[in-house]
């Protein structure tokens, strides 16, 4: 028996969410067709896929290897008919561009200007991310492309495209911290001080740059207060809880008279750049990635 292709979605959906309210809202149906669709897979399939309490969702042992192997078949489906409307419209239909921080936005409006410039007949749709749902976003197709911290989106899904900007990096300490009369400060200031943790939920390769354990002398890292959001870091600086290591941009788009910024001597730059699933990679992305290169790389 086949399946079809909404009762494979609102499986996929549900082993996403694990919720089945949030299932129904991002396929626009109700729960009780999402239900009725699970239990009918299950009928065929002669198993339980999903194990369900009144509090939460699980998937079976049996659903996960199912979602596991239906996730790369969808996804090169999809591609494949993604690429094959390209290949018949040209750079025409809707493009899906998001953002992660303020540089990022930055660095995105210069890449939709040239963008458009080059495609008029395609509209550009804007969204602003958040650390825990980049990859999430792509997987889901709400995004085509993302310009993010490269580590942020550090998948074996997703493809990285060429570094926008490479910034140096600073540590944000509060203005009576004892390191704020620093001219500059060491990695090996780290061990010294506690560090701000980023939310739990954030990638781990991100979580392990801006969170290190230990720094190259085996030196251990005080952990510090875990923050919920950037701005949540900041002020947990600013209140003398601990120190954060930061992007230049921060101290131009986020002045705080009670928050110093003072420079590394020995730290890697914070890079920025496009991301894209590997199966969506499309004429139109391609041409945007392409876009963004010229507009940060070159004089226009």
């Amino acid at each position: 028996m086949l399946l079809e292709r909404h009762e494979v979605e609102a499986f996929l959906t549900l082993a996403e969410e694990l919720h089945f309210g949030r299932t129904a809202e991002r396929l626009g149906i109700t729960t009780g067709r999402v239900s009725q669709t699970v239990k009918k897979l299950e009928r065929m399939i002669g198993a339980p896929l999903f194990e369900r309490t009144s509090r939460q969702v699980h998937l079976t042992a049996i659903g996960r290897q199912l979602a596991d192997d239906l996730t790369p078949l969808v996804a090169g489906m999809n591609g494949a008919v993604r690429r094959a409307i390209d290949a018949g419209r040209g750079i025409t239909g809707d493009l899906r561009v998001g953002f992660l921080s303020g540089i990022a936005g930055q660095l995105l409006l210069k890449a939709v200007a040239l963008f458009a410039k080059r495609h008029p007949d395609c509209e550009v749709h804007i969204n602003e991310t958040q650390g825990h749902d980049t990859v999430t976003r792509l997987r889901a197709g709400d995004i085509d492309v993302l310009i993010t911290d490269i580590l942020i989106a550090a998948q074996p899904e997703v493809v990285a495209g060429p570094v926008l900007l490479s910034e140096p990096r600073l540590l944000a300490v509060a203005s009576e911290h004892p390191l704020a009369d620093r001219r500059a400060v060491s990695m090996e200031d780290l061990a010294d001080h506690p560090v701000i943790l980023v939310p739990a939920d954030m990638p781990e390769a991100f979580r392990v740059d801006r969170n290190p354990t230990v720094m190259p002398s085996g030196a251990p890292v005080p952990r510090g207060p875990r923050a919920a959001s950037f701005t949540e870091t900041l002020t947990l600086v600013a209140a003398g809880r601990g120190v954060f290591p930061v992007g230049d941009s921060v101290a131009r788009l986020y002045p705080r008279a009670d928050i110093a910024y003072l420079p590394f001597t020995d730290a890697p730059p914070i890079q920025w750049g496009p991301m894209w699933l590997k199966t969506n990679t499309t004429h139109r992305v391609r041409e945007f990635v392409q876009a963004a290169h010229d507009a940060c790389h070159l004089d226009q």
